[in-house]
């Protein structure tokens, strides 16, 4: 007799368990509470604009390939994927800014004309973060956290100093132009840590930065959703929308099913693609895992606020993907993980889909998306989400010496209230946990219940971590934990 799941919530790490679940034989439904699926990675359109309101950074592409081919299929069935040349560029100042292209020999010969000697240096480093890549994919990322012996491999054993520093000491030995060791340092960003608090092992993401390069699904990242949405349908997963779960049943200590506006859908299994922490409020009270203490103790990922803008003309002297980095770092990391607030003077970041995919604006005009990177649990009203929209439009003219206010046709804003609203997101974080030592691997939230019997989890608060391509990898891993529990 065949297996029923059911699954709460629609983003990547739930599609991708749906997808593994489904072809194992199990029968298979997933529940979304949003009236379109995709969780954090939804989208918006408006006016003829077309925005991706969660990711828009294709990294790791080798990992979007491992999952389909897991199927038999390509991302080239589903999606055209191009390689951005630029792949991005980051302002320090008034018309100052670095350009990153899409070959490690071009980015190497950006760099020496920073610092003398620095494209040598690089070589160096990013053929220790490929090495530590290979070992990431290869051996741990795809464990499911169980044990810390799965860290143990005789490749792992030689690395294990590396857990013990950080991105920010082994940059700063190496570089001294502060220019460079600031584009050296971002990819770490993506794990929801300060480069600080991030081991050494994690330059991987240096690899997938200069490495792999950056590109884009025509038509944005929703497509991805798209696909393997498609997929899951063609393995016979059902998808209900507009479906928030109430409760999750439980009878003597095991998971028997959900309930959802008011009816009761029994199933064999229930996995949960939702905010971790949220998702055990749907539990009575002995049966959570983690207190509120518990919760309240780790280091999570920042929130953001993100401006999705119409724009009534192509814009000048900007990417694709543009970063911002003409204030100081640690102030604004400290306002996020130290002392939580808004800071004074924030980094932040700037999309222009349009600038690559016309699909994204009508002819003549441009569709930018902004974040500011923010601490979880802060305060969040109107008033201020328009107050730093000021200051960033302020700042991007002035930067980009250009005029744009007056060519607004739109603006609609995202912030912790809406992370809270939309995604049942513990204090409004955007990217889940972050990736520090003491939340790495086994040390994570557990893919399994520890007090539920056929209860599973998934997503970016478990293993093995924060952004897309580790939320596919989740999916796969909670699929394989439950069908080999149940086999």
């Amino acid at each position: 007799m065949k297996q029923t799941i059911n699954i709460i919530g629609s983003g990547f790490s739930s599609l991708a368990a749906s997808c593994y679940l489904a072809k194992a034989g199990c029968n298979v439904t997933i529940f979304e509470k949003n009236a379109t699926i995709g969780g954090r990675a939804r989208q918006l359109k408006k006016d003829g604009f077309v925005f991706d309101i969660g990711p828009t950074w294709y990294w790791m592409p080798d990992v979007f390939e491992r999952f389909f081919s897991d199927f038999n299929k390509k991302p080239s069935e589903y999606y055209a994927l191009e390689k951005l040349n630029p792949a991005y560029s980051v302002y320090y100042g008034k018309d100052d800014f670095i350009t990153i292209e899409d070959t490690l020999e071009k980015i190497t010969k950006a760099f020496e004309k920073e610092e003398s000697g620095s494209s040598k240096k690089l070589n160096k480093f990013i053929k220790d973060a490929k090495d530590n890549y290979e070992v990431a994919i290869k051996d741990l990322v795809y464990n499911p956290g169980i044990s810390p012996l799965e860290l143990i491999t005789p490749t792992t054993i030689k690395k294990i100093n590396q857990f013990f520093s950080t991105i920010k000491r082994d940059v700063r030995k190496e570089f001294k132009n502060d220019r460079l060791i600031k584009i050296l340092e971002f990819p770490v960003l993506f794990l929801g840590a300060k480069p600080s608090d991030t081991p050494s092992f994690y330059s991987f993401m240096n690899y997938a930065d200069f490495g792999l390069g950056t590109f884009h699904p025509k038509k944005g990242m929703y497509q991805v959703i798209l696909a393997i949405e498609s997929l899951a349908k063609e393995l016979g997963v059902n998808i209900k929308t507009e479906s928030p779960i109430d409760k999750i049943i439980v009878e003597n200590g095991e998971a028997r099913g959900i309930i959802s506006n008011g009816k009761t859908y029994l199933s064999d299994i229930v996995l949960s693609g939702a905010d971790y922490h949220h998702t055990e409020t749907l539990l009575d009270k002995p049966y959570r895992q983690y207190s509120e203490k518990y919760w309240s103790k780790k280091t999570f990922a920042p929130s953001s606020l993100l401006f999705y803008v119409g724009f009534n003309k192509k814009l000048k002297h900007v990417n694709h993907h543009t970063l911002f980095f003409d204030v100081d770092f640690e102030t604004h990391a400290k306002a996020i993980y130290d002392t939580p607030k808004w800071p004074e003077n924030p980094l932040f970041y700037a999309s222009f889909p349009s600038k690559t995919d016309s699909s994204s604006a009508p002819e003549g005009k441009e569709a930018g998306i902004f974040l500011i990177p923010l601490a979880p649990g802060i305060e969040d009203t109107q008033e201020l989400r328009d107050q730093y929209f000021e200051k960033i439009i302020s700042r991007f003219e002035n930067l980009t010496s250009q005029h744009v206010k007056n060519d607004i046709i739109f603006k609609e804003s995202f912030c912790l209230n809406d992370f809270i609203k939309d995604y049942n997101s513990y204090k409004g974080n955007a990217y889940g946990m972050a990736n520090t030592l003491s939340q790495t691997a086994f040390l994570r939230p557990k893919l399994k219940s520890k007090k539920v019997k056929n209860l599973f989890f998934t997503g970016q608060l478990t293993v093995p971590g924060p952004g897309v391509p580790p939320s596919l990898i989740s999916g796969k891993l909670a699929a394989n934990l439950i069908t080999k529990h149940h086999s």
